[in-house]
């Protein structure tokens, strides 16, 4: 009866019960031997033992995808949100150092689309699979009267651990040290207000293939150029743009500042588009959008060749983007 009840008042804990359980293969799927499968019915438990990390530091992060779910939402198109969102989290906790652990998603809906919600929880399955991230739990949230029938939110939360002496924290950057851009795999998931602000409906549709592709993931790359290389300081090219983030690279050495050399790097044309769309400066769209560059870092010059054909080799385009002064 109050079940029933409930569903009346336009929540149905059966129907969310049947989509969730028919989903957990897939999630259990992501889990590592850490994640304790035996253990926990409200909370997930991970065994930070089996990391073999001798002394770790946990480092955390939490974000959504912003207004990009308007453009799901307007072209029905799902799948590559849930990797946005585990990019947008994973991206973060690397430029530590740190080794992404675990993740947790967040779903709020206003009425329960299983095939949806199937998409973007597969996409979340596959961000944290190319992250070898466990997905150790969530929650999706039936919410009528808060969300309108067919919108919803999302938020993530991860985890990562990295050994102590091993922390990237900008402190030993130097000048004449060389930054290196890592190709963004195109708008990511800042910046969408202003894109649904300069494009039409009709516009918007025309380009959802280049709005829609999901953020990159940098987690093997980063993290293979960590045991390499001599990485002095790591950006994620999000909130802000170049012209906040770039910043970002010195910012524990105040008397640095980062040079960039003009066209050094491929800007993708949706970028371009947009641009136009709406006569925005080039200032604005710098302080915006990563404009082509999702993650960038500094190392020694003497490295710069090494650290790109190893990003190449990964399947990530890169170049040296500026220098240290």
């Amino acid at each position: 009866m109050a079940t029933s009840a409930y569903k009346k008042a336009g929540v149905d804990i059966q129907g969310a019960d049947t989509w969730l359980k028919g989903m957990g293969r897939k999630v259990t799927a992501t889990h590592s031997s850490a994640v304790m499968k035996d253990r926990g019915h409200f909370a997930g438990l991970f065994d930070l033992g089996k990391t073999k990390i001798k002394d770790p530091v946990l480092v955390s992060s939490t974000d959504g995808v912003g207004t990009k779910l308007k453009i799901a939402e307007l072209t029905n198109k799902h799948s590559g949100l849930g990797i946005d969102l585990v990019a947008m989290n994973v991206n973060d906790i690397i430029t530590t150092g740190a080794k992404p652990l675990f993740f947790l998603d967040y779903i709020a809906v206003g009425k329960l689309k299983p095939q949806v919600m199937s998409q973007v929880l597969q996409g979340v399955i596959d961000g944290c699979t190319e992250s070898e991230c466990s997905l150790l739990g969530g929650e999706t949230a039936e919410m009528p009267g808060v969300y309108a029938p067919g919108s919803y939110d999302l938020a993530g939360f991860c985890v990562g651990a990295v050994e102590r002496k091993n922390i990237i924290d900008g402190k030993k950057v130097k000048a004449k040290d060389a930054v290196i851009g890592i190709a963004s795999s195109g708008v990511h998931s800042n910046g969408y207000s202003l894109v649904r602000h300069v494009f039409t409906d009709k516009e918007l549709k025309k380009h959802q293939k280049s709005l829609l592709m999901p953020t990159r993931i940098y987690v093997k790359p980063v993290l293979k150029l960590l045991k390499k290389f001599s990485v002095h300081s790591l950006s994620h090219i999000t909130g802000g743009g170049l012209t906040k983030r770039i910043p970002s690279l010195v910012q524990e050495k105040p008397k640095l500042k980062v040079e960039l050399i003009e066209e050094s790097w491929v800007v993708p044309t949706i970028f371009k588009h947009i641009q136009a769309a709406g006569s925005v400066s080039d200032t604005d769209m710098a302080t915006t959008f990563n404009m082509g560059v999702g993650m960038a870092l500094t190392l020694p010059q003497k490295e710069v060749a090494a650290a790109i054909r190893l990003l190449e080799r990964e399947g990530f385009q890169a170049w040296q983007i500026g220098q240290v002064l």
